[in-house]
Protein backbone atom coordinates (compact mmCIF):
# COMPACT_ATOMS: atom_id res chain seq x y z
CA UNK A 1 0.00 0.00 0.00
CA UNK A 2 1.18 3.50 -0.81
CA UNK A 3 0.81 6.71 1.20
CA UNK A 4 0.21 10.20 -0.17
CA UNK A 5 -0.42 13.68 1.20
CA UNK A 6 -3.55 15.71 0.56
CA UNK A 7 -4.10 19.28 1.73
CA UNK A 8 -7.59 20.73 1.84
CA UNK A 9 -6.65 24.31 0.98
CA UNK A 10 -8.36 27.40 2.44
CA UNK A 11 -10.57 27.51 -0.67
CA UNK A 12 -12.01 24.12 0.31
CA UNK A 13 -12.33 25.04 4.00
CA UNK A 14 -13.97 28.42 3.42
CA UNK A 15 -16.39 27.03 0.85
CA UNK A 16 -17.50 24.13 3.07
CA UNK A 17 -16.34 21.43 0.64
CA UNK A 18 -14.34 19.20 3.00
CA UNK A 19 -17.14 16.71 3.64
CA UNK A 20 -17.94 16.27 -0.04
CA UNK A 21 -14.30 15.74 -0.98
CA UNK A 22 -13.52 13.47 1.98
CA UNK A 23 -16.53 11.33 1.06
CA UNK A 24 -15.13 10.84 -2.45
CA UNK A 25 -11.81 9.56 -1.09
CA UNK A 26 -13.55 7.22 1.35
CA UNK A 27 -15.96 5.94 -1.28
CA UNK A 28 -12.98 5.16 -3.51
CA UNK A 29 -11.67 2.93 -0.71
CA UNK A 30 -8.69 5.04 0.36
CA UNK A 31 -7.65 4.68 3.99
CA UNK A 32 -7.24 7.76 6.18
CA UNK A 33 -3.89 7.08 7.86
CA UNK A 34 -3.64 10.56 9.42
CA UNK A 35 -5.59 13.80 9.43
CA UNK A 36 -5.39 17.13 11.26
CA UNK A 37 -6.26 20.79 10.97
CA UNK A 38 -3.50 23.37 11.18
CA UNK A 39 -2.47 26.90 10.26
CA UNK A 40 0.37 27.03 7.76
CA UNK A 41 3.11 29.62 8.17
CA UNK A 42 5.56 31.11 5.70
CA UNK A 43 8.39 28.79 6.77
CA UNK A 44 6.57 25.55 6.01
CA UNK A 45 5.06 26.98 2.81
CA UNK A 46 8.50 28.07 1.54
CA UNK A 47 9.69 24.52 2.13
CA UNK A 48 6.60 22.89 0.64
CA UNK A 49 6.53 25.15 -2.41
CA UNK A 50 10.32 25.57 -2.74
CA UNK A 51 10.06 25.06 -6.50
CA UNK A 52 7.77 28.13 -6.72
CA UNK A 53 9.49 30.56 -4.31
CA UNK A 54 11.09 32.57 -7.14
CA UNK A 55 7.86 32.88 -9.16
CA UNK A 56 6.14 36.26 -9.32
CA UNK A 57 2.88 34.78 -7.98
CA UNK A 58 4.47 33.28 -4.85
CA UNK A 59 3.37 36.14 -2.51
CA UNK A 60 -0.24 35.54 -3.63
CA UNK A 61 0.18 31.81 -3.02
CA UNK A 62 1.44 32.51 0.52
CA UNK A 63 -1.51 34.80 1.22
CA UNK A 64 -3.96 32.25 -0.14
CA UNK A 65 -2.53 29.32 1.82
CA UNK A 66 -2.45 31.29 5.08
CA UNK A 67 -5.99 32.71 4.72
CA UNK A 68 -7.51 30.09 7.01
CA UNK A 69 -6.61 26.78 8.60
CA UNK A 70 -6.06 23.84 6.26
CA UNK A 71 -6.65 20.14 6.75
CA UNK A 72 -3.71 17.88 5.99
CA UNK A 73 -4.37 14.23 5.41
CA UNK A 74 -2.30 11.14 4.71
CA UNK A 75 -4.22 8.73 2.52
CA UNK A 76 -3.20 5.13 1.92
CA UNK A 77 -4.17 2.63 -0.72
CA UNK A 78 -3.04 0.62 -3.70
CA UNK A 79 -1.37 3.13 -6.09
CA UNK A 80 -2.73 5.90 -3.84
CA UNK A 81 -0.60 8.69 -5.35
CA UNK A 82 -1.87 8.11 -8.88
CA UNK A 83 -5.43 7.42 -7.75
CA UNK A 84 -5.59 10.67 -5.77
CA UNK A 85 -3.99 12.68 -8.61
CA UNK A 86 -6.57 11.31 -11.07
CA UNK A 87 -9.39 12.12 -8.67
CA UNK A 88 -8.00 15.64 -8.10
CA UNK A 89 -7.80 16.64 -11.77
CA UNK A 90 -5.78 19.31 -13.57
CA UNK A 91 -4.23 22.07 -11.45
CA UNK A 92 -6.30 24.76 -13.17
CA UNK A 93 -9.90 24.18 -12.16
CA UNK A 94 -11.12 25.59 -15.47
CA UNK A 95 -9.20 22.86 -17.30
CA UNK A 96 -10.02 19.99 -14.92
CA UNK A 97 -12.44 17.42 -16.25
CA UNK A 98 -15.96 17.17 -14.83
CA UNK A 99 -16.09 14.40 -12.26
CA UNK A 100 -12.71 15.34 -10.78
CA UNK A 101 -12.53 17.29 -7.54
CA UNK A 102 -11.18 20.42 -9.22
CA UNK A 103 -13.41 19.92 -12.25
CA UNK A 104 -16.48 19.90 -10.03
CA UNK A 105 -15.47 22.49 -7.41
CA UNK A 106 -12.73 24.82 -8.73
CA UNK A 107 -12.65 27.62 -11.31
CA UNK A 108 -9.16 28.90 -10.56
CA UNK A 109 -5.54 27.92 -11.03
CA UNK A 110 -4.58 29.13 -7.55
CA UNK A 111 -7.78 28.69 -5.56
CA UNK A 112 -7.93 25.08 -6.69
CA UNK A 113 -9.31 23.42 -3.55
CA UNK A 114 -6.72 20.71 -2.91
CA UNK A 115 -3.06 19.73 -3.02
CA UNK A 116 -2.02 16.16 -3.81
CA UNK A 117 1.49 14.70 -3.88
CA UNK A 118 2.82 14.23 -7.41
CA UNK A 119 5.19 11.25 -7.05
CA UNK A 120 6.45 8.72 -4.47
CA UNK A 121 9.47 10.87 -3.50
CA UNK A 122 7.31 13.96 -2.98
CA UNK A 123 4.68 11.97 -1.09
CA UNK A 124 7.25 10.60 1.36
CA UNK A 125 8.79 14.04 1.97
CA UNK A 126 5.41 15.78 2.23
CA UNK A 127 3.91 13.28 4.67
CA UNK A 128 7.04 13.66 6.84
CA UNK A 129 6.81 17.47 6.59
CA UNK A 130 3.27 17.63 7.96
CA UNK A 131 3.06 14.57 10.24
CA UNK A 132 5.12 13.14 13.07
CA UNK A 133 5.54 9.35 12.76
CA UNK A 134 3.17 8.77 15.68
CA UNK A 135 0.43 10.73 13.87
CA UNK A 136 0.28 8.18 11.03
CA UNK A 137 -1.74 5.09 11.83
CA UNK A 138 -1.10 1.69 10.29
CA UNK A 139 -4.49 0.00 10.27
CA UNK A 140 -6.68 -1.94 7.91
CA UNK A 141 -10.38 -1.06 7.86
CA UNK A 142 -12.76 -4.01 7.83
CA UNK A 143 -14.04 -3.05 4.37
CA UNK A 144 -10.66 -3.53 2.61
CA UNK A 145 -11.49 -7.07 1.36
CA UNK A 146 -14.42 -5.44 -0.45
CA UNK A 147 -12.21 -2.69 -1.96
CA UNK A 148 -9.33 -4.85 -3.26
CA UNK A 149 -9.03 -8.47 -4.27
CA UNK A 150 -6.95 -10.70 -2.00
CA UNK A 151 -4.20 -10.63 -4.63
CA UNK A 152 -3.93 -6.83 -4.38
CA UNK A 153 -3.71 -6.56 -0.59
CA UNK A 154 -0.09 -6.26 0.53
CA UNK A 155 -0.53 -5.72 4.28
Amino acid sequence: MEKTLVIFKPSAIERGLVGNILTRFQQKGLIIAGMKMMMLDEKILREHYSHLVDKSFFPLLLKSMMASPVIVMCLEGKDAINVVRLMTGATNGREALPGTIRGDFASSNQENIIHASSCPEDAKAEVARFFKPEEIFDWVPVNIPFVYSALEIEK
